[in-house]
């Protein structure tokens, strides 16, 4: 474990100091805020209302679960026992963590729940929107990767906590994925 541990600390070096440009210092911060990507959900969301006749209210009302959920495990349940500091807040980091943020965040590391909110989000999507987004639909665990990137670049999390974080929002992103394909699939 302490490895992993020294592993993670060393990738979190490279992905936070290493390997920085000027264009991600000033594009990372802004791209991990809910007005930077609530456009696209809110987009999809909008391509659903006008493109889907069947089962629209609960597919919207199960996503809006989803998501609360998610958020919920992530945030309350895993944060709340498993507490990590975060590097942004770690003083024993060599060299010290570039925060790029005009804040310090207080909560628990591990895991991150931007990481799980949007990989859920990816992978529900992925499964219930097959018909209408097609393989375009790929698209959006890219752009969950590049938010989680994004929380390490900034400082807030370490690797593994938003690989962690994606695990966790994709295994119940699929489980819940599934349950609406079976119960109310959009037609």
């Amino acid at each position: 474990m302490q490895k992993l541990k020294a592993l993670d600390r060393v990738m979190f070096s490279y992905l936070n100091g290493s390997w920085h440009n000027p264009v991600f210092d000033y594009a990372l911060p802004i791209m991990r805020h809910a007005y930077f990507w609530a456009p696209l959900y809110l987009f999809i969301l909008v391509l659903v209302l006008q493109n889907s006749r069947k089962n629209v209210l609960l597919w919207l009302l199960f996503t809006a679960l989803v998501v609360t959920l998610s958020d919920y495990i992530s945030s309350d349940l895993i944060k709340e026992n498993f507490f990590r500091l975060r590097p942004c807040n770690d003083l024993t980091l060599v060299p010290p963590a570039r925060l790029l943020l005009s804040y310090r965040p207080q909560s628990s590391s591990f895991i991150s729940s931007h990481a799980a909110n949007h990989f859920c989000i990816a992978m529900f999507f992925f499964l219930t929107l097959k018909n209408l987004m097609g393989k375009y639909g790929l698209w959006l665990f890219a752009w969950a990767a590049f938010i989680c990137y994004a929380q390490v670049y900034v400082g807030v999390h370490y690797p593994l906590d938003v690989i962690a974080g994606a695990i966790v929002g994709i295994v119940f992103g699929y489980l819940c994925g599934t349950l609406a394909n079976r119960y109310f699939p959009l037609a």
